[in-house]
């Protein structure tokens, strides 16, 4: 069954008389265990398309199906609630918060979900663990490289064991060899745990690596 269904999405952005239509009945399924390369030009729409997928911006005509779900009639509470508890994320940039350290950014988000502090602990050494950083928990942020902290911001994001992965630009700020190395981590990941994953990237070569390709093409979506 499909975790996520894109149907005729449109979104048009506005500046005045202005108009920019930067989806314009996009269509997209995506299936568990799957990771799925997003290649497209800067300025085309990849982030307008993760950030509607995800649940974190509404379309303005279309569905995203999430899970079965519907969600175009959906509280704005529903949908918080809904990409809690389905959803991941991982950005260009890792954000974790520099006051705590690895283990602790990665229990964040079970805490808030309500899970107890003793099992918190004990996913986020073992999802660390998993991807290949065992002894880098008690570390912050700044003690650790940049595929370090890539690979720490992957594990806050599978905390709550979503079932859809939304990677924007993952290993922009990183040299070939770490950006081989996230990307290993995160591959393993997806197939260990049926993980569906749309990852938008530049690196052609970590792209080709992926189950499947699209790009967007005069706001549509199309396979690669």
């Amino acid at each position: 069954m499909e975790i996520l269904r894109l149907e005729a999405i449109h979104r048009t952005y506005r500046q005045g008389e202005a108009a920019l239509d930067v989806l314009r009945g996009a269509e997209f399924a995506l299936m568990p265990g799957e990771a799925v390369a997003l290649v497209a030009p800067s300025g085309a729409g990849k982030s307008t398309l993760l950030h509607i997928a995800g649940l974190l911006e509404r379309p303005d005509a279309g569905e995203v199906i999430v899970a079965g779900r519907g969600t175009s009639t959906l509280s704005d509470t529903e949908r918080t609630r809904l990409r809690r508890d389905e959803i991941g994320f991982v950005y260009q940039f890792h954000h974790l918060l520099s006051e705590f350290s690895a283990v602790e950014n990665v229990m964040l988000p079970q805490l808030i979900a309500g899970l107890d502090k003793s099992e918190a602990k004990k996913r986020a050494e073992q999802l660390l663990t998993w991807l290949g950083l065992p002894d880098r928990g008690t570390h912050r942020p700044t003690e650790l490289s940049g595929g370090e902290q890539q690979r720490v911001a992957i594990a806050r994001a599978v905390a709550n064991a979503p079932r859809i992965l939304f990677a924007d630009e993952p290993t922009g700020n990183l040299d070939i060899v770490t950006s081989e190395q996230v990307f290993e981590a995160l591959f393993k990941l997806i197939k260990a745990t049926g993980l569906a994953a749309l990852v938008a990237t530049h690196n052609l070569e970590l792209a080709a690596q992926m189950d499947r390709r699209i790009t967007l093409r005069d706001g549509m979506i199309v396979e690669v």
